[in-house]
């Protein structure tokens, strides 16, 4: 496919999603106070922000409310206590796990929700109950969007039967989730044609979730926007899991629509991001999660590293090479 758009332009159907709060919650259990999350959420209606993504829909039947905050269950009263009727132009949005969530029991009619969309996470070989998800949802009067998780890991072939399946569903978007951080751009320019066949052929839009492992969620993103992806994902301060993702600050800085707004990112990292760092937090590129990455290997050994700080990186390289 040709690409689409240049640096100088800006697409009408770009759309900016916050994951901040959701993917960032992967870091300290979803213990955000309200006030932070408030002024996030301020601050992204004042950014431009297409969407909000306030955190998972995750069955209290698997997960111990006692042992996370409230954005890891998203209850409506919950988002509600931040965003009122949610009076602005930005959307709320919430994700929930194949397998992990009671989706037909926490899930309320769309007309009782301040939720726009309900993103569903899945892996390749748990597409029908995605699918089945997205049915209900839809049903429900939700946007949806399929996200096939650890994609770098799948082959060609399954790829395109899952695309197929899931353009024949009732999804609004697909999205291309480097959950290991190990893609590279020209990987992804092929991935972003695939999808993007794909969704043309079945009237979807294709989404883009990347991990910056390799110091490439930024790349990545603006990779794929040029072939046509339309739905980017960012967290402030690339805040998220192990390596984090592609920091809101680099994409708004380099989209071209007037729209949105560099500034009142900036200001929350003065104000909110830095105390958090200096409070212990820890996030974002460290070797451990360059070689998973590398290695096309779960940032699972390099999260459990970085909270040991250790620092023989020539042990542990080998130790993944040994695991591999």
């Amino acid at each position: 496919m040709e690409t689409k758009g240049t640096l100088l332009s800006y697409r009408p159907d770009v759309r900016v999603v916050d994951a901040t709060i959701r993917d960032g919650g992967l870091v300290n259990d979803f213990r955000f106070t309200d006030e932070f999350v408030k002024k996030l959420y301020q601050a992204n209606i004042k950014a431009g922000v297409d969407y909000m993504e306030f955190g998972y829909k995750a069955s209290k039947d698997i997960f111990p409310e006692a042992d996370f905050g409230p954005w890891k269950f998203c209850r409506e009263e919950s988002i509600r206590k931040i965003v009122g009727d949610n009076d602005s132009d930005m959307k709320i949005a919430v994700m929930a796990d194949v397998g992990r969530t009671d989706f037909r029991r926490d899930i309320i009619d769309k007309s009782d929700s301040v939720i726009d969309l309900i993103r569903i996470a899945t892996y390749i070989n748990t597409i029908p109950a995605a699918i089945e998800m997205v049915e209900y949802c839809h049903e429900k009067g939700y946007e949806t969007t399929i996200h096939i998780m650890a994609i770098s890991s799948d082959n060609d072939t399954d790829i395109e039967e899952a695309l197929d399946l899931i353009g024949q569903s009732s999804v609004d978007g697909i999205y291309i989730v480097d959950s290991y951080g190990a893609i590279y751009p020209e990987q992804m320019r092929k991935l972003a044609d695939k999808y993007l066949f794909f969704a043309d052929k079945y009237d979807k839009f294709v989404g883009i979730h990347a991990h910056n492992n390799q110091q490439l969620a930024f790349a990545n993103t603006i990779e794929a926007l040029s072939k046509g992806v339309s739905y980017l994902d960012v967290t402030v301060s690339g805040m998220g899991r192990g390596a984090g993702n592609c920091a809101s600050e680099l994409l708004l800085g380099f989209l071209k629509n007037p729209k949105y707004n560099i500034l009142p990112i900036l200001d929350i990292l003065e104000h909110e991001i830095v105390p958090l760092k200096e409070n212990g937090m820890i996030w974002g590129y460290d070797v451990p999660y360059l070689l998973t990455g590398q290695l096309n290997q779960h940032p699972r050994p390099a999260i459990a590293a970085t909270k040991e700080r250790r620092t023989d990186y020539r042990n542990f390289y080998v130790d993944l090479v040994d695991y591999k």
